[in-house]
């Protein structure tokens, strides 16, 4: 009798997560197993903010999502999408209830850090030719070395015809490569730090060696401009006016013997992206209206046009309320958010970083950040204790996974994401989404049942009264 009580007191007192993998039926793993399928599919299509968009903007239209017109007239369970300058989206599904009841919105980004072309990237040196590159977003600049690189993005001429690129996905495309020193002549290098073992400057992609037949310097460069003029009609002062990057030339793949873990290049935050729109995509007539915002420029703070601190979404979203009279400040006090952003998760690798208690695990869940920023909370929007508690009961009533997070040790380190710029316009707003290890790596890791269980959070937010 004493073990009995003590169990059930244990069970009434104590915080006891499971693995998720103990309490999932056969059913819902074969849901789960199907989701990410899916979602493996959407990432091996949209490596950039540009192909995201694209890629979304076609399922949506599958979906029955049509181009929003300033000053539409909707009605509920209409579907809408916008596009900010081809880098970020909203879709929408109209509520039942007015604007003035606010919104319910899922926001996450669509940017991941990369290679950024630089305006003037062809140069040759020593019979060889290569891009100069401007890297985007936080990265560590040795991984990017030894690697195969796809080229994506788009060209535009003088007369602003623009040219789609994308070479190096297909089993038959070249790839380009960055070079690294063979360790029989790195001596010097191995005695610098990681952050200075390749710089900047020296993460040039190595694009061709075979010169031209004309007599004169830079025939390799040469060569290779005529290759590029032949297949997409630009010359090299069209890359002035070009916006081109290169991404890991790797698909996505099951990682682990038993396919519990997905490997792939910018998880972070397309993973909360993917779970933001299929969440959308259930909905018929809610009883708010509900949106999805998959918005860029975040890995670099969320600056620029078509980053989170733009008015684009406010225009949106304030064009609507006009037409319903709604003023655009009550609409928002009454909203509600989800940013949906990646976190770390606990590698016991490197456990001096974390701390354990407050770190979220794998198969664990959905994260929820009440605050990311730095040290003493700075940079964060820092969740209540009344949306801490909301979401509690709305994810224990939909029986999602959820667990509680940080950004690694107090003044290890920190980072940010779009909540604080929710938080800004008067939105209640609080972070959850997806651990991930190797962060900003070629190569990202996740569990499956994190996407799943991120994916049922947001189906749960979406559906809120």
């Amino acid at each position: 009798m004493a073990d009995k009580k003590t169990d059930a007191r244990r069970e009434k007192l104590l915080r006891n997560p499971k693995n998720g993998y103990d309490v999932m039926s056969d059913k819902e793993v074969k849901a789960m197993e199907s989701y990410c399928t899916e979602y493996r599919a959407y990432m091996d299509n949209a490596l950039t903010e540009r192909e995201a968009v694209k890629t979304t903007i076609a399922l949506a239209e599958k979906e029955g999502f049509v181009c929003y017109k300033p000053g539409m007239k909707l009605k509920a369970g209409d579907r809408v999408y916008t596009i900010n300058r081809a880098k970020s989206i909203i879709l929408a599904v109209i509520g039942k209830q007015p604007l003035s009841a606010g919104f319910n919105l899922l926001a996450s980004h669509v940017d991941a850090p990369r290679l950024d072309l630089k305006p003037n990237p062809v140069y040759e040196s020593d019979e060889l030719c290569y891009f100069k590159t401007h890297y985007y977003g936080g990265i560590k600049k040795y991984q990017w070395t030894a690697l195969p690189l796809a080229l994506t993005g788009i060209v535009f001429d003088g007369k602003g015809k623009g040219v789609d690129i994308r070479v190096g996905f297909e089993p038959g495309d070249p790839v380009l490569y960055i070079t690294d020193l063979l360790p029989h002549l790195a001596a010097d290098q191995m005695k610098k730090t990681m952050a200075e073992g390749i710089s900047g400057e020296e993460l040039n992609a190595l694009i061709g060696s075979r010169p031209d037949s004309e007599e004169g310097s830079d025939r390799v460069k040469l060569a290779v401009l005529a290759l590029l003029n032949k297949k997409y009609g630009i010359t090299e002062v069209d890359f002035q006016t070009a916006e081109l990057s290169l991404v890991p030339a790797l698909p996505s793949r099951d990682v682990g013997f038993d396919g519990s873990m997905m490997g792939a290049y910018g998880h972070d935050d397309r993973v909360c992206s993917y779970a933001a729109v299929k969440a959308v995509f259930g909905l018929k007539k809610p009883e708010r209206t509900a949106l999805a915002l998959l918005a860029d420029k975040e890995e670099i703070g969320s600056e620029g046009v078509t980053g989170m601190k733009s008015q684009y979404f406010d225009w949106f979203v304030g064009d609507m309320c006009k037409t319903q009279g709604v003023d655009l400040r009550d609409c928002f006090a009454q909203s509600f958010c989800l940013s949906g952003d990646v976190c770390n998760a606990n590698d016991p690798t490197f456990p001096s970083v974390s701390e354990k208690n407050n770190t979220a695990k794998f198969n664990y869940g959905v994260a929820i950040c009440k605050y990311t920023g730095r040290g003493g909370k700075g940079g964060t929007s820092d969740a209540g204790a009344e949306t801490m508690a909301k979401l509690r009961a709305l994810f224990d009533k939909g029986e999602v996974l959820w667990q509680t997070t940080e950004l690694g040790k107090v003044d290890q380190g920190g980072g940010g994401t779009v909540a604080v710029y929710l938080a800004e316009r008067n939105i209640e707003v609080v972070d959850a989404g997806v651990p991930v290890l190797s962060m900003h790596a070629p190569v990202e890791l996740v569990s499956k049942v994190a996407c799943y269980m991120t994916y049922k959070a947001y189906k749960a937010i979406v559906e809120l009264n």
